[in-house]
Parts: C-alpha cells; sequence; structure tokens
C-alpha cells in the first residue's frame, strides 16, 4: 500500500493493533450499554409511531382509547423476552447468542435458520434506525426534507468508519448521545407529569384536528377490530428488536462476562419499558392524532382538509412541542438526541451483525472471509457487508420507515421463538444429570422463565405473520430462506473441498516422489525474463530440459532458432505449430501429451514474466502469460511456476500489497 493510502487509512481506522491486546477492546457496563443497547431503547422515538399509526386506520377515538393497552402488553412481552435472555447470557457466554443455544440444543437446521433471521434483522435494523434518525432530525432541520436517501446513505458510511475503528472507540463515541437520549426522554415525561397533574400540559398540534377512517375501516366488526389491534402490536412489538445483541455481544464484556452482560440487558429493560410507557402515555395526554394518509385521513374542526403544506411531525415531535411549548430549546434537543440515537441505534447491528458473521464463518457456513479480524481487531469484512446491505435497503425503499419497517421485527422473532424453545431443552437436558436439590430447583425456575417465553414469542410471530405478511414481512420471510439456502450451499462447498484435501492412510501418492520431472520454459524472445527463467529452471536439476515456442509468425520464430543459435544456450528449442496464430492451446496441448502414459510424470511450465508497477500500463501488453498460467492450473499432473523480472516502474509497489491478499484465507493466514 502507497505510504500517502496507508497515511490515510490510519487517519480513518487508526493504527493497527497486535492481537494480543484483544482484551483491551472489552467493555465495563458503561460503555456497553450504548453499544448494545441503543437499538431497544432507541425504538421508543418509532414503535409508538407504529401503534398510533395502526389504530388511526379505523380513526382517532381508537388510537387514544386503546393505545395504552397495546403498550401494557407490548411491555409484558419485553419483561418476558429480557428474564428470558438473562438465562441465556449465563448459560451460553460464548457470544454464540440465539445461534449457538438453537444450532445445540435444536440442531444445525434450527441454528441456520436462527442466524439467517438475525443476518436480515440486523441489515433491517440500519435501515429502519437511519432512516428514523433522519426524518426526525427533519424536524428540527428542514433543510434536510428531501435528500433523506442521500444522508441516510452518508450515515451508514459514517457509522461502518467509526465500527472500523473498533467496538470500544464506537462506545465511547455513541456513549454521551445515548444517556443524553434517555435523560431528555425520561426528563421530558418528568415535566409532562408534573404539567398534567397541575393543569398546565397543552395540546399537541394535532389534537384540534379530526382524524377519520381510512375507507374500508368506517365500520369494523369484532373479527376485523381485533386483527387491527393484533396488527398495531406486532407494529408495537419493533420495540424489541436489538433485545437479543447483548446475549450475542457477551465475550466483548469485561470480566465477569456473563454477570456484566445480565445486569446490562436488565438496565436496558427497566430504562427502554420506562420511556416505552411515558411516550404512549404523553400521547395520549396530549391528544395526539397521527395518520397513515394526513392529506385524506386529517381534517380541520370546519371539515376542511389540512393545507397542502401540513407536514405531520413523529409523535416525539409532537410531545416535545406540546411539553415544552414556551421552551424552544427543549424541543430542539429533544429533537437533536432524537436523531442521533435513532441513528446511533443501528450500532446494535453493528455490533452484532459482524460477530454472529464470524461465528457463521467459523462454522463453514459464510465465506471465511467474515471471520478475519481487521487492523483494529473489528470484523471489518463484516462491518462492510452489512454497511452496503442496508445501504442498499434505504436506497431501494427512499429511506421511508413506514415501509421498511413492515419487513422488521419477524425475524428477530424467529431467533427469540427458537432461542428460548432450545433453552427449555438445555435446562430439560441438564436436570436429567443433576441431583443438588438447590441446583435444580435453580434450572426449573429458569425453564419455567424460557418456557413461557418460548410460548409468548411463538404467539406474537404468528400474529406478526398473520397480520404483516402481505404489508411487506413476506419478502423479509423470502430473504431468510434465500440466505438458509445460499448459506447451505457455502457449507456443502467447504464440506466437499474438505474431504477432497483430507489425507488418509491409503493417499501415499500423495507424498511418492514422482518418477521424472520434465520442465519446459516458454519462450516469446530472448531478453531477460527469459534468461532468468532459464537459469532458475536449470539449477532445479530436472529429469529433462527444454524451452518452447509458439509458431505465430514463422519469420520471427526463424530469427528467435538463429540468435538461440549464435548464443549457444544449453537447452533446446522447440518451435509448435500453431496455424490459428493461438498460443495457448498448443502449449497446453504439447504439455498433455508430454503426461500421456506417464502419470507419475510431473511437468513443471516456467513462464518468464516482466512486472509493471502503473496499473495503466497493464493496457499496453496482451497478458498471455496470465491466460495461459489460468489454463494450465486445471492441468493434471502440471506445476506453474512464474519467474517475475520487476522493470524499474514496479520499484516499491511491494508495499501496496501489505496485507491479506485474495488467497490468504486459502493459505491459513
Amino acid at each position: 500500500m502507497p505510504t500517502s493510502s496507508r497515511v490515510l487509512k490510519r487517519v480513518l481506522v487508526g493504527r493497527a493493533m497486535r492481537s494480543d491486546r484483544l482484551t483491551e477492546t472489552l467493555l465495563p457496563k458503561r460503555l456497553a450499554l450504548p453499544v448494545f443497547a441503543s437499538d431497544p431503547l432507541s425504538s421508543v422515538a418509532y414503535a409508538p409511531d407504529e401503534i398510533f399509526l395502526t389504530l388511526g386506520l379505523a380513526g382517532g377515538t381508537l388510537a387514544l382509547t386503546q393505545s395504552w393497552k397495546i403498550a401494557l402488553v407490548v411491555v409484558l412481552v419485553m419483561v418476558v423476552v429480557v428474564a428470558s435472555y438473562r438465562q441465556n447470557v449465563h448459560a451460553y457466554p460464548s457470544g454464540g447468542g440465539d445461534y449457538e443455544v438453537a444450532s445445540t440444543n435444536l440442531g444445525s437446521k434450527a441454528g441456520l435458520t436462527v442466524g439467517s433471521a438475525l443476518l436480515v434483522d440486523y441489515v433491517l435494523t440500519v435501515a429502519v434506525s437511519v432512516s428514523s434518525g433522519v426524518q426526525n432530525a427533519a424536524a428540527a432541520l428542514p433543510f434536510l426534507r428531501g435528500h433523506e436517501v442521500i444522508v441516510a446513505v452518508g450515515l451508514v458510511a459514517l457509522l461502518a468508519g467509526i465500527n472500523l475503528r473498533g467496538v470500544r472507540e464506537s462506545g465511547k463515541a455513541f456513549a454521551v448521545p445515548t444517556y443524553l437520549f434517555m435523560t431528555c426522554v425520561l426528563g421530558m415525561a418528568a415535566v409532562g407529569l408534573f404539567r398534567n397533574v397541575t393543569g398546565t400540559l397543552p395540546k399537541a398540534e394535532s389534537a384540534s384536528l379530526q382524524l377519520l377512517p381510512e375507507p374500508g375501516y368506517e365500520s369494523l366488526g369484532l373479527f376485523a377490530m381485533a386483527f387491527l389491534m393484533l396488527r398495531a402490536f406486532s407494529s408495537g412489538c419493533a420495540a424489541l428488536t436489538g433485545v437479543e445483541a447483548i446475549s450475542n455481544g457477551v465475550p466483548a464484556f469485561q470480566k465477569p462476562k456473563s454477570k456484566n452482560a445480565a445486569t446490562t440487558l436488565l438496565l436496558m429493560g427497566i430504562v427502554a419499558i420506562s420511556m416505552m410507557v411515558s411516550m404512549v402515555t404523553l400521547a395520549r395526554w396530549t391528544g395526539v392524532k397521527y395518520a397513515e394518509d394526513p392529506a385524506t385521513q386529517l381534517v380541520q374542526s370546519d371539515g376542511r382538509p389540512v393545507p397542502p403544506d401540513y407536514v405531520q411531525e413523529t409523535i416525539m415531535g409532537q410531545v416535545s412541542h406540546a411539553v415544552f411549548d414556551n421552551f424552544p430549546p427543549g424541543v430542539l434537543l429533544v429533537s437533536i438526541v432524537t436523531g442521533l440515537i435513532l441513528i446511533l441505534a443501528a450500532n446494535t447491528a453493528f455490533s452484532g451483525f459482524p460477530v454472529l458473521g464470524s461465528i457463521l464463518a467459523r462454522d463453514g457456513y459464510l465465506p471465511r472471509q467474515l471471520h478475519t479480524r481487521g487492523d483494529r481487531l473489528a470484523f471489518s469484512n463484516g462491518i462492510l457487508t452489512l454497511a452496503g446491505a442496508a445501504a442498499l435497503l434505504i436506497v431501494l425503499y427512499n429511506a421511508e420507515v413506514t415501509k421498511l419497517i413492515q419487513l422488521y421485527i419477524v425475524g428477530v422473532f424467529v431467533s427469540f421463538t427458537l432461542s428460548q424453545t432450545g433453552m427449555v431443552r438445555h435446562w430439560n437436558r441438564h436436570l436429567r444429570v443433576e441431583t443438588n436439590p438447590g441446583v435444580r430447583r435453580r434450572m426449573m425456575r429458569s425453564r419455567a422463565i424460557n418456557g413461557v417465553g418460548a410460548a409468548i414469542c411463538c404467539t406474537v410471530l404468528l400474529v406478526v405473520l398473520a397480520t404483516k405478511f402481505i404489508h411487506g414481512a413476506g419478502y423479509a420471510i423470502a430473504a431468510m430462506v434465500v440466505l438458509f439456502f445460499l448459506m447451505t450451499g457455502i457449507n456443502k462447498h467447504y464440506e466437499r473441498v474438505r474431504a477432497e484435501l483430507r489425507v488418509s492412510d491409503e493417499d501415499a501418492d500423495a507424498q511418492m516422489l514422482p518418477s521424472r520431472v520434465h520442465a519446459i520454459v516458454l519462450v516469446s524472445k530472448i531478453h531477460k525474463p527469459t534468461l532468468r527463467a532459464l537459469a532458475y529452471a536449470r539449477a532445479t536439476r530436472p529429469s529433462k530440459l527444454e524451452a518452447i515456442t509458439v509458431n505465430v509468425e514463422p519469420d520471427e520464430t526463424k530469427a528467435l532458432q538463429d540468435e538461440w543459435d549464435r548464443r549457444d544456450i544449453p537447452v533446446p528449442l522447440k518451435a509448435l505449430d500453431s496455424p490459428y496464430r493461438e498460443i495457448t492451446r498448443p502449449v497446453v496441448e504439447y504439455v498433455k501429451s508430454l503426461r500421456s502414459g506417464h502419470p507419475r510424470d510431473v511437468v513443471v511450465v516456467y513462464i518468464p514474466e516482466y512486472v509493471l508497477g502503473k496499473w495503466y500500463e497493464q493496457v499496453l501488453h496482451n497478458q498471455s502469460a496470465l491466460r495461459l498460467k489460468g489454463r494450465l492450473l486445471f492441468t493434471p499432473g502440471v506445476m506453474v511456476a512464474s519467474v517475475p523480472w520487476q522493470l524499474a516502474s514496479s520499484e516499491g509497489q511491494e508495499e501496496r500489497f501489505d496485507g491479506p491478499g485474495p488467497g490468504s484465507v486459502r493459505l491459513g493466514q
């Protein structure tokens, strides 16, 4: 790598770290909370919106009267899931999380299902969080409107860059915004509670508007009403995304790892529940009206539609305007930190996706490059893969949260359900051999918690599938299926390669010396690379050595033969006929003929090459040596030896190739 590129990389990513400094990257609880819990904490900025949005399809009254019930059920599910995952982190502290639990207790197919579900969900987490953050930031910064996609993609790139610097560095960068967001939301809740008690809490800007039902939702029967409530509940369950990230990231905690992870999980649950309940309550108190299509659903008190330039702010934005109606800096602060936390919430995925990808790569289900740590001991390839996939989704869905969120949470509840079911089997297996009464009581209590978690998560998953399948969840399921079969295919490839390379007692031929070595030096003209290749081939003392050239132009071939004789080169030169002016085919056919009837012979082909330093110089040469090497590599019993001659322009260019190369994974580097 040139000096300028190395300096730029060091500025952007940081100085490379030695492998023995891995312990320095471990996180204390105060940094682990913003790293792993920013996703579920930030969901308070969009989960209430989805509840009100869905209930608002039937009109404003339903949203105000039923939203608190939906929120309480979501809170109940979160309590159960947090309690269940506290058992996970104690039982499986290695960092495999849901994938390890499912694989160990339910089999490799269940583990692979969890892995594919989580990978898809992590990509959606980044897309949804960043898009929602940009929308919230646009409430305070109107110049962002119309440029959400570009801004969102740029922020994904920024997050990837920060994470490439290492887990601890990302934790330090995100700690202040995360804690500031928690303080702002809980502080706004306290102010709102005080003003409501004293009767000074004003109504939201949309409270004076009427929310009309969407066409077809004017009069709902009992079944349709129940279905709508379930759909609102499934949307509100977006608040649970990211809960599993702590169980996947246990190895990143400081010791005692399991205890610190369980404590962080509990803190995250308490704070997330408090903020979720606060936001739904404040939205009800301030009379927020939130419509999927404001232009048709929202009308003024006199029955006229809202003006064409009406911009519907998020519930967080409307509540902050009401609570801080006489304090604009408070509104601005809430808007800015909400946008920041939503963007930084994607960091939960940037912490979970690379680790899970590394584990899947270690087990042979993903390309092995994902198991390689970068300069800063982070799984750089996984970070870049996640950033690319999320950016593509943002562009495809135009950074619209309402569309993206329909694909959301299916994957996470697939992993929740299989993980908790696996934990039940885990405790059953241990209870069969455990005899200590105290330990058995603890195991039975844990099994009961995981059993309830499995039942509730399975129920939520069924509700999500039933209510959101045609609204976008089907695409997420299709992506999981494709990823499942893709990983299965990758694993079969690795198994096939491993089987072909495995050495057994019958493989004595692999160690047997060849009976003869027939060396060939390819010659196009007599120059320094050719003479070096001849000298190198002679130094290896093969059984037979000859030089060959391809007779494309008879005059040039005769001139070459004459000069060869004049220089008295002590290697015979043979010219291969090529009536169609081909170079590769005559050489390959000649090499094959040498091995015909002599399967224990080895043919070594020495190819002289001159090495160029500038990329544009490559265009001026025909690359025949490269094509010939590629063809000979597929010829059994043939070894290819490149003999390079470095030209002046290549001086110092070897630094460009410092670090892992294309074949370094196969070489075990």
